[in-house]
Parts: structure tokens; C-alpha cells; sequence
């Protein structure tokens, strides 16, 4: 429970939430809701227009409404990242030029970003996981390792501004630590 002081404390932060379609819901909504409830002003920024439909794990769920298209978004305007995961969602952004972009533009500002289950593929595209320790979904252990990561099997990883999670059972915890680190930087702005 979050004590009321602390509700709004990231006021004035802008979270961008990279999504298309095929990600795993909950590893949107749940830290989306998160950040909303912290006072943070949260954005899902799509390559697709209009609605963008997520997943649960094999199953289509439900719409959501893209609030930023991709084409207009740009990394400078927000203080940080979340790349939810899904095996469509982030296998699809990895081969999108326009959404790699926009990953690394974080990644050269030294921004925070938040990557769970299989959404670090699009980081390595991003070719921002060489030397960070970080974790993900099992299966991409080895494509992680052989991009230069130090990849461990833990609920949540913080590596500088990188923070990293395995699956939807762990978002309790990567919620928890994406907004510690939000605090942290909001404390310094």
C-alpha cells in the first residue's frame, strides 16, 4: 500500500510504454497503473495507429488506444521507458528501424528503461545490453549472452538505469524497483 505522501510523487514525469500489437497485457497495464497511481503521466507510443491489442499469454485480450504514434514521438520528451513483452510485441518492434531508434535514443541519454519477459530483444537490437547484468524471459538467456549481457535467473535486476524482469508473476517487483528508480531521479531533477 502506498502511504498518500508518496501517491504523487513523480508529478511532471513522462513515461513512454512502447507497445504493438501482441504484447502481454498485464506487463502493461500493471506497471501502467503503477506509474499512473505515482502521479507520472504515462504514454503508450505504438508504430501501429489507432488501437494496439494485447495478449494474455496465448490468448488475444483486450484493445487499448495508442496515445502517441511513433513516427511523432521522440525520446527527449520523456523521462523514461517501459518495453513490455509478449513474443509478437517485441519481435516485432526488433525489426522496426523507427522503434529501435527510439530505444537507443534512451539508451544514449542515459535514461531509464524497463524491460520484462521477452522485451529485451528490442535492447539488443538497441544494442544496449553489452556488459549489463539483466535478466528476461528463460528462453532468451542465450541470445542475451551472446549480445554481451551477464543475464541471472532473479524476479528483478537494476543495472544503472537498465532495470529488467522475467515474467508476469514478477511485477510486483519490477514495479516496485522502476519506481524507486523513478524517485530517485525525480529527487535530482
Amino acid at each position: 500500500m502506498t502511504h498518500p505522501k508518496q501517491q504523487r510523487q513523480l508529478e511532471g514525469m513522462r513515461i513512454a510504454i512502447l507497445v504493438t500489437d501482441g504484447f502481454e497485457q498485464s506487463e502493461m497495464t500493471e506497471p501502467r497503473k503503477a506509474l499512473d497511481a505515482a502521479g507520472a503521466d504515462t504514454s503508450l507510443v505504438s508504430p501501429k495507429k489507432g488501437q494496439v491489442r494485447g495478449w494474455k499469454h496465448h490468448n488475444p485480450a483486450d484493445r487499448f488506444e495508442v496515445d502517441v504514434p511513433l513516427q511523432q514521438a521522440a525520446a527527449h520528451e520523456y523521462d523514461a521507458l517501459v518495453l513490455p513483452g509478449g513474443v509478437v510485441n517485441p519481435d516485432a518492434l526488433r525489426i522496426d528501424e523507427q522503434a529501435v531508434t527510439f530505444v537507443r535514443d534512451f539508451v544514449k541519454a542515459g535514461k531509464p528503461i524497463a524491460a520484462i519477459c521477452h522485451g529485451p530483444w528490442t535492447l539488443i537490437e538497441a544494442e544496449a545490453v553489452k556488459g549489463r547484468t539483466m535478466t528476461s524471459w528463460p528462453s532468451l538467456k542465450t541470445d542475451l549472452t551472446n549480445a554481451g549481457a551477464h543475464w541471472i535467473d532473479r524476479e528483478v535486476v537494476a543495472d544503472g538505469p537498465l532495470i529488467t524482469s522475467r515474467r508476469p508473476d514478477d511485477l510486483p517487483a519490477f514495479n516496485r524497483v522502476l519506481i524507486e528508480t523513478l524517485l530517485k531521479l525525480h529527487a535530482h531533477a
